[in-house]
């Protein structure tokens, strides 16, 4: 018996991370990312676009905490509960589902440790990391590459105004995808 507590305490970030989870895949779901910057609408197209999402939030997080402190690996445990549930929803079997997560995390990181890359350097190395990975299943025209390599960076640095301190249950607001007027 545990005097005064649970074998099961929730995490204390889960909350605020499932908030900006959720705002993140809502900013992945937007059309203009698909119909106007050549994204392919497809399971791994809709990964890569959550993936440069988190990549944007947890460069933010860290600047705060030096490495993203809780809330960022609150963070990433919660977009891969929802990977995980997303592609047992897909009907991937149980044993099939966590060696395919865990190429996804790794994937995840080696895109998190491009985009930082892409974003320190010239801009040729951001448009090389955004061939490889956001588009890496079809052939991008050069204007969709320049336009996606604009909007992160103009995304990081519009970030670096959110404060996620102040920001109790909700995301940072991210602008629209080049292109969308909406």
């Amino acid at each position: 018996m545990i005097l005064g507590g649970s074998f099961f305490k929730r995490d204390p970030w889960e909350t605020r991370a499932r908030a900006l989870y959720e705002g993140v895949v809502a900013q992945a779901r937007q059309p203009g990312f698909y119909r106007d910057c050549g994204v392919p609408d497809s399971v791994d197209g809709r990964f890569e676009l959550i993936a440069l999402h988190i990549f944007l939030v947890l460069r933010r997080l860290k600047a705060d905490t030096g490495d993203g402190g809780g809330l960022g690996q609150a963070l990433i445990d919660v977009m891969f509960q929802d990977m995980d549930q997303s592609l047992r929803e897909l009907g991937a079997g149980d044993l099939g589902v966590g060696p395919r997560v865990k190429r996804m995390a790794q994937g995840l990181f080696g895109r998190i440790a491009a985009y930082e890359d892409g974003l320190s350097g010239p801009p040729a190395n951001l448009e090389a990391a955004l061939r490889r990975n956001l588009y890496g299943t079809v052939t991008a025209e050069p204007d969709q590459v320049r336009a996606m390599a604009g909007y992160l960076r103009a995304t990081a640095e519009a970030l670096t105004r959110w404060n996620p301190a102040e920001a109790e249950g909700t995301g940072p607001e991210f602008g629209p995808p080049p292109g969308n007027p909406d």
